[in-house]
């Protein structure tokens, strides 16, 4: 048996390289999962992009120096099994290495999920090292595992930020403003804003994107990034900050007198506020990292646990019924398979390429179900 990764150079990224190599013998306790499918969006570029700086390439560490490999949300299946609480075929959903297999440490098992006790990855943040196991994971459905892949991250994010927002009466705004409004995560927030009462909801994006934004329904007006002059000055508004766009972040702040709050998105870890230039110069308020977890943690106390789990559960379907409606799909899904059609995906996405409406779904294991 062999495993087949996609590799990027990390100081290079559209650099890349396929590399196949004989899989080790399992140690007790560990599981071998087959990477059936995985998705690809700028967050995984993201991702790469602050590789050293997030820790993001020490998840799955290559063992080749100067080289990494990007993590990626999707499902696999259990191969091989050397746990007595995990069974071959069982079906995962969870963050893997761009690689056709990837070898587990379960830990911490529930009926819902495990924990990878991997030496390598205990200081990184747990979020990332949970799998969901299907058969009793409340956000499942087998139809969907494509959108899952694609969305279901996002999707938390998005439904956080939104809950956030309403917790603190929206700082006193009226109308938040959204940069990369094509984007999943933007997409996400605005639906979730969009059902709000007395909350204007406006899109900022390019020329290519307006018609694409202004098809989702959930933006009351969609703006170019050159238009800022059509919106009021006085406007009492929010920003919120999806592209990590300095100058776009630094001519809101010039042009809206009445900013309440400015928010960036850049993940889960405050560094990255830093990273990605907090703009301590900038008039108005200083743009702040939305720390996701802390809002987990403040809701988790504040409804308890099943309680949120079952509001985010609700939220979740709510968005999946309106991102396949039938008359106007919002997202399809675009399969890749083999590592030639992996290289070509990435390297659209990386280069900010394709039509917003397309999701790319990946797989490097050779079928059928073969390793």
């Amino acid at each position: 048996m062999s495993t087949t990764s996609f590799l990027i150079r990390k100081d290079q990224l559209p650099t890349t390289r396929l590399h196949t190599a004989t899989n080790e013998p399992l140690a007790d306790g560990q599981v071998r999962v087959r990477i059936d499918s995985f998705a690809l969006t700028s967050n995984n570029i993201t991702y790469a992009a602050f590789g050293d700086a997030m820790s993001y390439w020490q998840f799955f560490p290559t063992g080749e120096e100067g080289w990494g490999s990007i993590p990626v949300w999707g499902f696999g299946s259990v191969v091989q099994s050397l746990h007595p609480g995990v069974a071959v075929g069982e079906r995962l959903y969870g963050y893997w290495p761009m690689s056709s297999t990837a070898v587990l440490s379960p830990d911490r098992l529930t009926s819902a999920r495990f924990t990878d006790a991997a030496a390598h990855r205990a200081a990184l943040p747990a979020v990332y090292n949970q799998y969901f196991r299907c058969n009793a994971d409340p956000l499942y459905t087998p139809d969907t595992e494509d959108l899952q892949a694609l969305l279901r991250p996002l999707f938390i994010t998005s439904w956080l930020i939104d809950d956030f927002m309403a917790d603190n009466d929206f700082f006193g705004g009226s109308t938040m403003l959204l940069s990369s409004a094509s984007s999943k995560t933007a997409y996400g927030t605005a639906f979730q804003l969009h059902q709000r009462k007395g909350i204007e909801v406006i899109g900022l994006t390019s020329p290519a994107n307006v018609a694409f934004c202004e098809s989702l329904g959930c933006y009351d007006r969609v703006v170019t990034y050159d238009a800022l002059d059509t919106i009021a000055a006085d406007t009492p508004a929010v920003y919120v900050d999806f592209a990590g766009n300095g100058e776009l972040r630094n001519a809101i702040h010039a042009r809206f007198a009445n900013l309440k709050y400015s928010c960036s998105i850049g993940g889960t870890h405050v560094e990255q506020l830093a990273a990605q230039g907090a703009g301590k110069d900038l008039p108005g308020p200083r743009a702040t990292l939305f720390f996701a977890p802390a809002q987990i943690k403040k809701r988790t106390a504040e409804w308890g646990a099943d309680e949120f789990g079952r509001r985010m559960v609700a939220a979740w379907h709510d968005f999946l019924a309106a991102v396949t409606r039938a008359k106007n799909p919002w997202l399809r899904p675009e399969h890749h398979h083999g590592g030639e059609a992996v290289q070509t995906a990435y390297a659209q996405v990386l280069a900010g390429k394709g039509d917003p409406r397309t999701g790319h779904i990946l797989s490097l294991y050779k079928q059928p179900g073969g390793l």
